[in-house]
């Protein structure tokens, strides 16, 4: 099909109706509103499903009981509303159903503001709500990628009876370029052998997270595990540039990501053998590739906008091998490429011995920026939100 002119959030949100999304949920919130709001004029033309919840615990619950029917279902939100939800996404995790949640991060914590961040990793990535169980978590850092992990995220979330997350930020939401939609896909016709749909002329299925035996809930949790083995094995995805002949190479997803990959250019124009790792999958997160590099180059980068919550997988993979640096911006504010491209000189002229924090090193270098006086590292000005 012929590439359009799309934004972030309505481009997911017709990915989603083109994977065949039967019913969404939602409530709106900056900066994803646009995508609930084409959801408003987009379903009912289609015959299917549109309801604006009274709130973010009511639209979750509603996911949660149209899943249970073996509908293709979702919701949408940004931080506080995704906070909301975690109760639900736990019920939804224990019962075995599957959905998806798009995630379109902004600054915080609190209310804090609508600016771009990805501050949710570890809300989304570590599960989020109580009990024992991870999702499924995706990040684009194109429009396109959007179009494309909204589509796979349908297609995973049922094969693994899971929840599946595409974690993106305010900028992937509001920005517009060229990008290519799927063909439409119908709705299924059929329903799962496990959903509720009426027990008429067939055995009673029971859906429930439920299991006041201890020794019940075990056999839950063990075969929520077993089925999260599968998916590690099987589902991890990333983008990888420049590595070949790379010496240090920087990892950072989402908008992150791209800024970092305009970084690693310039770097390569200077001389400098740098490479860059782009996860695609944070859950299940690609440990053995980045265990591999860690064995071949001298040492990594993490790049993110918070304050490091990736860093810890990178360096659990890692096992100071070599050296791990990161560079974070934090509360809405998008990094430069010069500022990225100034941490990877400063990764090559003072390599950090491998057994050193490299949040604590940010944290002391960030400290000498100056609070509110609009200066960041080396004296570069304050990135501006797109």
């Amino acid at each position: 099909m012929a590439r359009e002119l799309l934004k972030g959030n309505e481009a997911m949100a017709e990915a989603a109706i083109r994977a065949g999304v039967e019913a969404y949920f939602g409530y709106p919130i900056t900066p994803q509103t646009e995508l609930l709001e084409y959801m408003a004029r987009r379903m009912p033309e289609l015959g299917r499903v549109f309801v604006q919840a009274e709130s973010e615990i009511a639209a979750i619950n509603m996911v949660y009981g149209a899943a249970c029917t073996g509908a293709r279902v979702m919701t949408s939100s940004s931080g506080p509303g995704i906070s909301l939800m975690m109760e639900g996404l736990s019920y939804i995790a224990g019962t075995e159903v599957p959905c998806v949640i798009i995630d379109v991060m902004r600054g915080g914590p609190g209310l804090g503001n609508i600016a771009p961040s990805q501050g949710d990793y570890n809300q989304i990535v570590r599960g989020g709500g109580h009990g024992d169980y991870r999702v499924i978590t995706l990040a684009p850092a194109t429009v396109q990628e959007a179009i494309d992990l909204t589509v796979l995220a349908f297609d995973l979330a049922e094969r693994y009876r899971t929840i599946a997350v595409v974690l993106t930020d305010g900028s992937i939401g509001q920005m517009m370029e060229p990008a290519e939609l799927p063909p439409m896909r119908e709705p299924p016709r059929t329903r799962p052998e496990w959903a509720v749909t009426g027990a008429q002329g067939r055995p009673r299925r029971v859906l429930t997270s439920i299991y006041l035996d201890p020794y019940e809930e075990e056999k839950t949790n063990r075969r929520l595990l077993e089925r999260w083995r599968q998916i590690q094995a099987r589902e991890v995805r990333y983008r990888e540039y420049y590595l070949d002949d790379a010496e240090q190479v920087v990892v950072s997803f989402g908008i992150a990501g791209r800024v970092a990959l305009s970084a690693v250019r310039a770097a390569r124009a200077e001389g400098i053998r740098v490479g860059l790792l782009r996860p695609l999958t944070l859950s299940p997160f690609p440990y053995a590739a980045i265990e591999a590099l860690s064995r071949q180059v001298e040492a990594f980068l993490v790049v993110e906008m918070n304050a490091g919550q990736m860093l810890d997988d990178v360096m659990l993979a890692v096992a100071r091998r070599v050296p791990v640096a990161f560079y974070g911006r934090m509360g809405g504010v998008v990094p430069f490429p010069e500022e990225i491209l100034e941490e990877i000189r400063r990764l090559v002229r003072e390599p950090p011995p491998p057994e050193a924090d490299p949040r604590e090193a940010w944290f002391r270098r960030m400290g000498m920026w100056g609070a509110g006086n609009g200066s960041g590292p080396s004296g570069m000005r304050e990135a501006a939100n797109p």
